[in-house]
């Protein structure tokens, strides 16, 4: 398997278990903090630019060139499928909250694509 690959399959994969920790839930968002839950969507954002970047390179890879969008829907999608993990673990989020953290993926895939194309190493010959 490609580095990059390997990469993103590996942060795909920690970051959806880490979602679906109650302990790293209430670690990371205690709600003694006035401002958790916008701390909480932002921190998402960063980790799904994280997953959406290293997926873009590991598109490349592939000798595929992702866009933006692309990865903002291909990230959207994995941040649904954590919301499906986490309504079987016996969340009780609800439909809206549901929507904003599958948006809070989409964002961050969407950055991490424009992120890609800033950093995009030179092609070789």
């Amino acid at each position: 398997m490609k580095v990059w690959t390997w990469a993103a399959a590996v942060a795909a994969v920690v970051f959806y278990f880490l979602a679906l920790d109650d302990d790293v839930y209430s670690a990371t968002s205690p709600e003694s903090l006035s401002w958790h839950v916008p701390l909480r969507k932002a921190y998402s954002i960063v980790a799904f630019a994280l997953v959406g970047y290293l997926t873009g390179r590991a598109n490349l890879e592939w000798r595929r060139t992702p866009s933006p969008a692309f990865l903002a829907l291909t990230v959207a999608l994995y941040s649904a499928a954590i919301e499906v993990g986490q309504f079987i673990e016996g969340s009780k989020e609800g439909l809206v909250w549901n929507a904003v953290d599958v948006a809070c993926g989409g964002i961050g895939g969407f950055l991490g694509g424009v992120a890609l194309k800033l950093r995009r190493p030179p092609r070789v010959p």
